[in-house]
């Protein structure tokens, strides 16, 4: 396993495709000797490059159920446009989708029933829809899929309306995702949400957020619905207890997040090393039926009820985490769950500074920098 891992590396480092750095990458230079080409890629791993994609491991609970991999190193299909993004979605063979530039979408695409899949965007690629409506909003609704990679890609709505409607993105019923360095914003419904027996999920430096104003007067009847992630849509969804296990890592809950951030039924969540800094806030973490949630060594700065405690839930456990300036309730109840897996961990007080610096879409490609 070694041997393959520095192959690789020392392939990308010679063909000037990538600079390398990233994953593991102190335990690898203690392995190398102190031949020319193995001196070589010890500079390129102190110059902090970048690995590849198909190299690097999946955080948090998308790493367990036998890991997230996506598409691999299958080749890829480049998309510009609308009609060969949903080409590319829908067709099972292509396993590796490169987006580029601004894509509108017209109407709202569907990943089903496919493994082994993943969908990156170059610098600046953005998926924009511009639909309020109840059923023609939402950007991609991702069911009964496993193996699923989300990367480096802007989701962007046309602003919160309270009318039932569709999230940015949607996880139904899916295993073993991964979605990372992402942003959402403007979402109709949401954000992002996570539902009906989804799990071993993963979100890592994705940053959530809302630019534009919500529209009132929505049948829903809530006139300010920014209301960014949702895990379980329901208390009677009672096929969901056991699942919706889902790590937050390194995520970014910005300006215009009013709640949701998340809002929790069921599953075993750890949000860890991530920043809640949105003015706006009525609500930050919310824990309702048979929540299980683990907030580990967050920041929470300028928000009003970092953690809401709601009827039913399991445990919620807050450890080691910065409060400035805010209002209600900080504290946990119960202890919950302890993870099945290692990851890396930020003291709080490196927290704020990575993740403005690193939560969104903001690598340059197919790459990992992210753990």
């Amino acid at each position: 396993m070694k041997k393959t891992l520095k192959a690789i590396l020392l392939t990308a480092a010679l063909s000037s495709a990538f600079v390398l750095t990233g994953c593991g990458q102190e335990d690898l230079k203690t392995q190398l000797s102190d031949n020319p080409n193995d001196l070589n890629l010890k500079n390129s791993l102190d110059a902090k490059a970048i690995i590849p994609l198909a190299s690097c491991v999946a955080p948090g609970w998308a790493s367990q159920n036998g890991g997230t991999t996506g598409g691999g190193t299958a080749a890829e299909t480049t998309v510009t446009n609308y009609a060969q993004l949903k080409a590319a979605i829908e067709n099972t063979a292509v396993k590796v989708v490169k987006v580029t530039g601004t894509i509108t979408i017209t109407t709202r695409l569907s990943l089903q029933d496919q493994t082994g899949k993943t969908i990156y965007g170059t610098s600046g690629a953005k998926l924009v829809s511009t639909d309020q409506t109840k059923d023609g909003s939402g950007i991609i609704n991702v069911k009964r899929c496993n193996n699923i990679i989300i990367r480096n890609l802007i989701f962007e709505g046309p602003g919160a309306y309270d009318t039932d409607g569709w999230d940015n993105a949607i996880l139904d019923d899916c295993r073993n995702v991964w979605i990372d360095h992402c942003e959402f914003r403007d979402g109709v419904d949401g954000n992002f949400d996570i539902k009906n027996k989804s799990d071993f999920v993963t979100v890592s430096y994705t940053k959530f957020h809302y630019l534009k104003a919500p529209k009132p007067g929505g049948s829903g009847g809530t006139d300010d619905h920014r209301f960014s992630n949702l895990i379980g849509s329901s208390d009677g969804a009672t096929a969901d207890a056991g699942k919706l296990n889902v790590t937050f890592v390194r995520c970014w809950w910005a300006p215009g997040c009013r709640e949701r951030m998340p809002r929790v039924r069921f599953g075993k969540i750890h949000i860890l090393n991530s920043y809640f800094n949105s003015s706006v806030s009525n609500k930050c973490i919310a824990a309702g039926v048979q929540a299980n949630i683990l907030v580990e060594r967050n920041v929470f700065e300028n928000v009003k009820e970092p953690i809401n405690l709601m009827s039913g839930f399991t445990a919620v456990t807050q450890t080691g985490s910065i409060f400035t300036n805010v209002t209600g309730n900080t504290a946990g109840s119960g202890t919950s769950f302890t993870p099945a897996y290692s990851i890396n961990k930020l003291a709080a007080s490196d927290v704020k500074a990575d993740v403005t610096a690193k939560a969104g879409a903001t690598l340059t490609g197919n790459i990992c920098d992210s753990f």
